[in-house]
């Protein structure tokens, strides 16, 4: 058992540039346990026999469009990436690069997460750890400083219209919101003194870190803010859509509004893909169809179009994310030789 373990740790400490055909191949079954596993998991809470039914006539001609906005997503996201990775004279990443960056960190064989992953390129990229670790968690903050403030609205439209608030998830957004931005301004006032605490104060102290260099990218006379989060917000909606585009498959009628979409979206992802290990296979697929069921939609029609949304979002786009993969290992080792040559 000592010698499993130790060989799973190094599993999951290894670099990317480490990471072989083995690491990949172990990492996809991972996830596809951990995916199937909370998939049927959730398909028996609903009743076998009820998504059985309602698999029987899917109408496919929303698939193609599930693609495109999958695709959009991706895109938006590889703007929002090269951008922030560029503000205040970071490195100036080819888009060849950058997109194989972004589709590898979005790829399921990541044990670690995404952002592990982030750190490690702008690393080679000659960043050092501390500022790299700065930057990635400002992508990380730019995410949901994209998505928070769309989910209040949506909430906050919600409870005009007289809509059921189904598990207080509405008031969870139009407090937690407001709550939370008011707590971290307070706190950014304060945030040196968080740098000498423990584990949890030094944590805090990073992420206010993060926050403030994000605003500092964001404002003038930096012109990298705009497209980042012009680019994080296609993000988000290409892959909104894509999910509306997969309960439309499913459901003819009765689908949620575009703000019960919204706040659905953004509860079922508490934590966003590039956040969570192995791309978050198992865990979005047991929060998003409760997510959705507590905004209106069937159970078992939400596990089906949870189902498809993640063959588009977490699946297919393993097929560029290993080439990118092997890309940005290829490339590593280009910069390498080329600094022993003018050593």
């Amino acid at each position: 058992m000592g010698a499993i373990k130790r060989s799973f740790d190094g599993y999951l400490a290894r670099h990317h540039r480490d990471h072989g055909r083995r690491e990949v191949f172990v990492s996809i079954a991972i996830a596809g346990t951990l995916a199937a596993g909370a998939l049927l998991g959730v398909a028996w809470a609903a009743g076998f026999g009820e998504v059985a039914r309602q698999l029987a006539h899917p109408r496919w001609i929303w698939f193609p469009l599930a693609l495109a906005g999958t695709v959009a997503s991706y895109l938006g996201y590889l703007v929002a990436y090269r951008e922030l990775a560029r503000a205040d004279e970071g490195p100036n990443f080819r888009l060849r690069h950058a997109g194989a960056a972004v589709a590898t960190g979005f790829g399921v064989f990541m044990p670690r997460g995404g952002f592990a992953f982030d750190q490690e390129v702008m690393c080679d990229a000659g960043v050092s750890p501390r500022e790299a670790a700065v930057r990635v968690r400002g992508l990380s903050v730019l995410e949901y400083a994209v998505l928070a403030p769309a989910a209040f609205g949506a909430a906050l439209f919600l409870l005009v219209e007289g809509i059921r608030d189904r598990g207080g998830v509405q008031l969870s957004w139009i407090v937690g919101v407001p709550v939370g931005t008011a707590v971290t301004l307070v706190l950014l006032r304060h945030r040196t003194r968080f740098r000498r605490g423990g584990r949890i104060r030094r944590a805090v102290a990073r992420f206010l870190d993060a926050t403030v260099r994000l605003a500092r990218m964001l404002l003038p006379p930096n012109r990298n803010g705009i497209g980042a989060v012009v680019g994080m917000t296609v993000y988000w909606a290409g892959d909104i859509f894509a999910l509306w585009a997969c309960l439309a498959a499913f459901m003819p009628h009765g689908r949620p509004s575009v703000s019960a979409l919204i706040v659905g979206y953004a509860t079922g992802y508490v934590l966003s893909r590039r956040t969570l290990p192995f791309a978050g296979a198992g865990a979005v697929e047991a929060l998003l169809p409760f997510a959705l069921m507590w905004v209106g939609v069937g159970l078992a029609p939400a596990v089906l179009s949870v189902f498809a949304y993640r063959v588009f979002n977490l699946w297919l786009p393993v097929i560029p994310a290993a080439p990118g993969l092997l890309a940005l290992k290829r490339r590593h080792r280009r910069s390498a030789r080329a600094a022993r040559a003018g050593a």
